[in-house]
């Protein structure tokens, strides 16, 4: 009998969805955030960031986190932020015209819209909006719509169809 070598079971993308947010909140403690940033090397801190220590954009319909662009590390062709939608609310129709965007809902459940079509998205799954396609994404849950946001360039431009709501005070 040949000893038949074993292999890793993949890991389940609902797995995956949960560590990735769990990954992107904020410490309990802000002595934590101190000893997190004090962990990064100085050659390193230009390529490194700490959710922690990001600032959040809030919304009427929810927020923003950007956590990798050119602004946050010169020379990045990426961007790649946090995106929560609020029960009931949605983020303006808009388009990308410089870049492609991959949006991958972490948790709640929501319908994307997409040059006037819609398809619905639950924790796991991943929609691309290439450059140019008109899109928001509606919340139709009871909880917070949570989705991680990737843009093919590090200088996303953005351009709003419907009126971008004014950020509340924090």
């Amino acid at each position: 009998m040949k000893h038949r070598p074993k292999h890793p079971k993949p890991m389940n993308k609902y797995l995956l969805s949960a560590l990735l947010w769990c990954a992107s909140a904020p410490p309990v403690c802000g002595s934590e955030n101190v000893a997190a940033q004090a962990r990064i090397p100085a050659e390193f801190r230009a390529h490194v960031t700490d959710a922690a220590q990001l600032p959040v954009e809030r919304y009427e319909w929810g927020t923003l986190q950007w956590l990798c662009n050119a602004t946050l590390s010169p020379g990045s062709q990426q961007t790649l932020g946090l995106a929560v939608i609020l029960p009931g609310r949605q983020n303006p129709l808009h388009y990308h015209p410089n870049c492609e965007e991959v949006l991958h809902v972490l948790s709640g459940q929501g319908r994307h819209s997409y040059d006037g079509r819609w398809v619905d998205l639950t924790p796991g799954m991943t929609i691309r909006i290439p450059a140019g396609v008109k899109h928001n994404l509606v919340n139709t849950g009871g909880e917070p719509l949570r989705t991680l946001i990737a843009f093919s360039t590090g200088d996303r431009q953005t351009v709003f169809l419907e009126t971008q709501p004014t950020r509340p005070n924090p």
